[in-house]
Protein backbone atom coordinates (compact mmCIF):
# COMPACT_ATOMS: atom_id res chain seq x y z
CA UNK A 1 0.00 0.00 0.00
CA UNK A 2 1.18 3.51 -0.68
CA UNK A 3 -0.21 6.89 0.25
CA UNK A 4 -0.10 10.08 -1.78
CA UNK A 5 -0.64 13.53 -0.24
CA UNK A 6 -3.22 15.54 -2.20
CA UNK A 7 -3.21 18.68 -0.04
CA UNK A 8 -2.13 19.87 3.38
CA UNK A 9 -3.32 22.60 5.72
CA UNK A 10 -2.17 23.81 9.11
CA UNK A 11 -4.91 23.41 11.71
CA UNK A 12 -3.15 24.68 14.85
CA UNK A 13 0.22 26.00 15.99
CA UNK A 14 1.89 27.03 19.24
CA UNK A 15 5.56 27.41 20.22
CA UNK A 16 5.94 23.65 20.85
CA UNK A 17 4.15 21.99 17.94
CA UNK A 18 2.17 22.32 14.76
CA UNK A 19 -0.88 20.23 13.82
CA UNK A 20 -1.62 19.72 10.16
CA UNK A 21 -4.36 17.87 8.33
CA UNK A 22 -3.45 16.17 5.07
CA UNK A 23 -5.94 15.04 2.45
CA UNK A 24 -4.54 11.73 1.20
CA UNK A 25 -5.19 8.99 -1.32
CA UNK A 26 -4.42 5.34 -0.47
CA UNK A 27 -3.47 2.89 -3.21
CA UNK A 28 -3.54 -0.93 -3.15
CA UNK A 29 -1.44 -2.10 -6.11
CA UNK A 30 -3.16 -0.99 -9.33
CA UNK A 31 -6.53 -0.36 -7.65
CA UNK A 32 -8.07 3.10 -7.71
CA UNK A 33 -7.13 5.08 -4.62
CA UNK A 34 -9.39 5.77 -1.67
CA UNK A 35 -9.28 9.30 -0.29
CA UNK A 36 -9.06 10.12 3.39
CA UNK A 37 -7.67 12.48 6.02
CA UNK A 38 -4.44 12.07 8.00
CA UNK A 39 -3.63 14.33 10.96
CA UNK A 40 0.06 14.88 11.72
CA UNK A 41 1.76 16.54 14.67
CA UNK A 42 4.96 18.29 13.55
CA UNK A 43 7.26 18.61 16.54
CA UNK A 44 10.96 19.37 16.77
CA UNK A 45 13.36 16.64 17.83
CA UNK A 46 14.04 15.88 21.48
CA UNK A 47 16.48 13.89 23.62
CA UNK A 48 16.32 11.37 26.46
CA UNK A 49 19.29 11.02 28.76
CA UNK A 50 20.38 7.96 30.73
CA UNK A 51 22.58 9.53 33.42
CA UNK A 52 24.44 6.84 35.36
CA UNK A 53 26.90 6.96 38.24
CA UNK A 54 29.12 3.87 38.34
CA UNK A 55 30.11 3.11 41.93
CA UNK A 56 31.79 0.19 43.67
CA UNK A 57 28.49 -0.77 45.31
CA UNK A 58 26.50 -0.67 42.04
CA UNK A 59 25.22 1.68 39.37
CA UNK A 60 22.83 4.54 40.14
CA UNK A 61 20.56 6.30 37.63
CA UNK A 62 19.03 9.78 37.72
CA UNK A 63 15.30 10.03 37.08
CA UNK A 64 12.89 12.92 37.19
CA UNK A 65 9.38 13.00 38.59
CA UNK A 66 6.87 15.53 37.36
CA UNK A 67 3.16 16.08 36.85
CA UNK A 68 2.03 15.11 33.35
CA UNK A 69 -1.12 17.05 32.57
CA UNK A 70 -2.29 14.81 29.72
CA UNK A 71 -2.77 11.84 32.05
CA UNK A 72 -3.38 13.87 35.23
CA UNK A 73 -0.72 12.20 37.37
CA UNK A 74 2.87 12.44 38.51
CA UNK A 75 5.28 10.27 36.54
CA UNK A 76 8.85 9.07 36.95
CA UNK A 77 10.95 9.01 33.80
CA UNK A 78 14.37 9.70 32.35
CA UNK A 79 15.37 13.36 31.95
CA UNK A 80 14.10 14.26 28.50
CA UNK A 81 12.76 17.04 26.40
CA UNK A 82 13.26 19.42 23.54
CA UNK A 83 13.68 23.08 22.82
CA UNK A 84 11.25 25.46 21.18
CA UNK A 85 13.36 25.53 18.01
CA UNK A 86 14.95 23.04 15.62
CA UNK A 87 18.16 21.47 16.94
CA UNK A 88 21.26 21.09 14.79
CA UNK A 89 23.25 19.06 17.33
CA UNK A 90 21.31 16.40 19.29
CA UNK A 91 24.18 16.01 21.80
CA UNK A 92 24.00 19.71 22.62
CA UNK A 93 20.27 19.27 23.22
CA UNK A 94 20.88 16.22 25.45
CA UNK A 95 23.51 18.07 27.48
CA UNK A 96 21.21 21.07 27.83
CA UNK A 97 18.21 19.01 28.96
CA UNK A 98 20.33 17.09 31.47
CA UNK A 99 21.69 20.31 32.99
CA UNK A 100 18.30 22.04 32.90
CA UNK A 101 16.36 19.27 34.64
CA UNK A 102 18.94 17.73 36.99
CA UNK A 103 21.82 20.21 37.27
CA UNK A 104 24.18 17.49 36.03
CA UNK A 105 26.91 17.84 33.43
CA UNK A 106 28.56 14.84 31.83
CA UNK A 107 32.19 14.42 30.94
CA UNK A 108 31.25 11.58 28.58
CA UNK A 109 28.18 11.39 26.30
CA UNK A 110 27.46 8.38 24.10
CA UNK A 111 24.70 8.40 21.50
CA UNK A 112 22.80 5.11 21.81
CA UNK A 113 20.42 5.69 18.92
CA UNK A 114 17.22 7.39 17.86
CA UNK A 115 13.57 6.56 18.51
CA UNK A 116 10.41 7.85 16.83
CA UNK A 117 8.19 8.97 19.72
CA UNK A 118 4.81 8.08 18.16
CA UNK A 119 5.04 7.84 14.38
CA UNK A 120 1.38 6.90 14.09
CA UNK A 121 0.55 10.60 14.44
CA UNK A 122 3.77 12.58 15.10
CA UNK A 123 7.07 13.00 13.25
CA UNK A 124 9.17 13.80 16.34
CA UNK A 125 12.47 11.96 16.79
CA UNK A 126 14.10 11.38 20.17
CA UNK A 127 17.86 10.92 20.41
CA UNK A 128 19.00 8.74 23.31
CA UNK A 129 22.27 9.50 25.11
CA UNK A 130 24.20 7.81 27.88
CA UNK A 131 25.72 10.40 30.23
CA UNK A 132 28.65 9.31 32.42
CA UNK A 133 31.30 10.90 34.65
CA UNK A 134 28.73 13.27 36.11
CA UNK A 135 29.24 16.53 37.99
CA UNK A 136 26.47 18.17 40.01
CA UNK A 137 25.64 21.83 39.48
CA UNK A 138 22.65 24.18 39.56
CA UNK A 139 19.42 23.30 37.74
CA UNK A 140 18.10 25.65 35.03
CA UNK A 141 14.43 24.65 34.83
CA UNK A 142 11.73 26.14 32.62
CA UNK A 143 8.54 27.40 34.22
CA UNK A 144 6.76 24.21 33.09
CA UNK A 145 9.21 22.19 35.21
CA UNK A 146 8.54 24.00 38.51
CA UNK A 147 7.39 20.81 40.25
CA UNK A 148 10.16 18.52 38.97
CA UNK A 149 11.85 16.25 41.53
CA UNK A 150 15.17 14.53 40.81
CA UNK A 151 15.67 10.97 42.06
CA UNK A 152 18.97 9.08 42.19
CA UNK A 153 18.25 5.38 42.63
CA UNK A 154 20.04 2.06 42.14
CA UNK A 155 19.69 0.70 38.60
CA UNK A 156 18.28 -2.59 39.99
CA UNK A 157 15.47 -0.61 41.66
CA UNK A 158 14.84 1.32 38.43
CA UNK A 159 14.51 -1.95 36.49
CA UNK A 160 12.09 -3.28 39.12
CA UNK A 161 10.00 -0.10 38.75
CA UNK A 162 9.75 -0.73 35.00
CA UNK A 163 8.89 -4.42 35.46
CA UNK A 164 6.25 -3.58 38.08
CA UNK A 165 4.58 -0.97 35.86
CA UNK A 166 5.50 1.95 38.10
CA UNK A 167 7.35 3.51 35.15
CA UNK A 168 5.19 3.46 32.01
CA UNK A 169 6.83 6.16 29.91
CA UNK A 170 7.48 4.69 26.44
CA UNK A 171 10.50 6.93 25.89
CA UNK A 172 12.11 5.73 29.12
CA UNK A 173 11.40 2.07 28.33
CA UNK A 174 12.65 2.42 24.73
CA UNK A 175 15.78 4.29 25.78
CA UNK A 176 16.58 1.63 28.38
CA UNK A 177 16.19 -1.09 25.75
CA UNK A 178 18.73 0.74 23.54
CA UNK A 179 21.08 1.02 26.51
CA UNK A 180 20.82 -2.70 27.33
CA UNK A 181 21.49 -3.65 23.69
CA UNK A 182 24.48 -1.26 23.61
CA UNK A 183 25.77 -2.73 26.88
CA UNK A 184 25.38 -6.32 25.63
CA UNK A 185 27.36 -5.47 22.50
CA UNK A 186 30.04 -3.71 24.54
CA UNK A 187 30.42 -6.73 26.84
CA UNK A 188 30.50 -9.15 23.90
CA UNK A 189 33.29 -7.15 22.23
CA UNK A 190 35.54 -7.16 25.32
Amino acid sequence: MSIRTLSSREVYRNKWLKLREDRIERFHGDEKGVEGIYSVVDKDDCAAIIAIDHEHNGDFIYLVEQYRYTIQQRCIELPQGGWEEPVADPEELARGELREETGLTAEKMTCLGMLHIAYGFANQKQFVYLAEDLTKGAVERDAEEHDLIVHRIPVVEFEAMMRDGEIQDASTLGAWALYKLWLDKKIANQ
